[in-house]
C-alpha cells in the first residue's frame, strides 16, 4: 500500500517531475498534481490517453482526466491515503514520457 508524501517529499519529487515537463509544468491544485496537456489533433489526445490507460492498469492507479477536442486536463491524487503518493509521480513521468 502507497504511503502520504510529506511536504519536503512533494517538493522534490514535482522539482524532479518538471524537469522533464517541458513548457507547461505541473503544479499542485486543490491537493491534487494537475496538468493540461495539448495534442495536435483529438486522434492524438486519444492515442496517449489509451496508451496512458494501460500504464494506468498496470500501476494499479488511475488518472482523473477530462478530454475535450485536442486537450487532457489531468488530476492524480492517491485516495487510499488522502492525498499525495509516490504512484501519482510515477503515473505522471509515464505521462510525460509518452507525450
Amino acid at each position: 500500500m502507497p504511503t502520504r508524501l510529506e511536504q519536503q517529499e512533494i517538493a522534490k519529487s514535482l522539482d524532479e517531475l518538471n524537469e522533464m515537463a517541458g513548457e507547461t509544468p505541473w503544479i499542485i491544485e486543490d491537493g491534487k498534481l494537475s496538468k493540461t496537456f495539448k495534442f495536435k489533433s483529438f486522434i492524438r489526445a486519444f492515442g496517449w490517453m489509451t496508451q496512458i490507460a494501460i500504464w494506468a492498469e498496470k500501476l494499479k492507479h488511475h488518472p482523473e482526466w477530462f478530454n475535450v477536442y485536442n486537450k487532457v486536463e489531468v488530476q492524480l491524487v492517491t485516495h487510499d491515503v488522502d492525498g499525495l503518493s509516490e504512484l501519482d509521480f510515477e503515473l505522471a513521468k509515464k505521462m510525460e514520457m509518452f507525450k
